[in-house]
């Protein structure tokens, strides 16, 4: 029988040590770090993805909610591609009321999303293309969470807007990233900075008008993801002040 009690065994048992304790590093669990407190079993993603697929029909969000609130981060990302895998399934078959009740639990539940492969897996697939659906008007709620005090929160608010551009609609993306400009977390830089990188593929036009309006007083680490895929010229133009 699948339930949550066997879900935990099984990803449990698939632990690898040596990979856990790379990950207290690589997630800077370290006092006063972003990730400070997270446990780790070091499993890795495939088998993460594997085991999600296995029980996304059978767990239900009161169990999600208690890998949510886990201290292990891989219960809380496996049980993140499981909320993934059900939001993708409701979308398929149309059930517009099961997409919105799980795009409402996610909401509800970003406390625990907290750390940047969290958001990042799970942002644009269920924030933004359930929003992806809706109206401008609709899509509020990113701009509640982009004035956050909550690290995560604003970052669930630009990286849900990859859905949007994916069907060159960077309208959110540009106004997000502008409020976030002055964000004092390197992971804010690296997120708005990877953001306009990618308006920057499907039209680069809209990115470089962009840039050259904020370039100079972007923190350095954003502008530098920003303009990476840029010619070498023309990058160190930009990093010069030289536009």
């Amino acid at each position: 029988m699948l339930n949550l009690l066997s879900f935990r065994k099984e990803l449990k048992s698939k632990s690898d040590l040596k990979r856990a304790e790379a990950s207290y590093w690589f997630f800077k669990t370290g006092k006063g770090e972003y990730g400070e407190g997270d446990v780790f079993w070091g499993v890795i993603t495939s088998e993460k993805r594997r085991i999600a697929k296995k029980y996304s029909q059978d767990l239900k969000f009161a169990d999600l909610q208690k890998l949510l609130k886990s201290k292990v981060h891989d219960e809380r990302q496996t049980a993140l591609f499981v909320l993934v895998n059900q939001f993708q399934h409701a979308m398929k078959v149309h059930s517009i009321k099961v997409a919105t009740d799980i795009f409402k639990f996610y909401l509800k539940s970003t406390k625990y999303i907290n750390n940047w492969d969290l958001v990042d897996l799970s942002a644009p697939k269920i924030t933004g293309e359930y929003l992806n659906t809706k109206t401008l008007k609709d899509r509020k709620i990113l701009y509640k969470l982009a004035k956050s005090k909550n690290l995560w929160e604003k970052r669930i608010a630009i990286i849900s807007t990859f859905a949007f551009i994916r069907n060159n609609n960077f309208e959110d993306t540009l106004k997000i990233s502008e409020m976030l400009l002055n964000d004092k977390h390197d992971l804010m830089h690296k997120a708005v900075g990877w953001a306009l990188r990618e308006v920057g593929k499907k039209d680069l036009a809209v990115e470089e008008k962009f840039l050259k309006k904020h370039y100079k007083k972007m923190p350095r680490t954003m502008l530098r993801y920003a303009i990476e895929r840029f010619p070498e010229k023309k990058r160190k133009m930009y990093l010069n002040g030289s536009i």
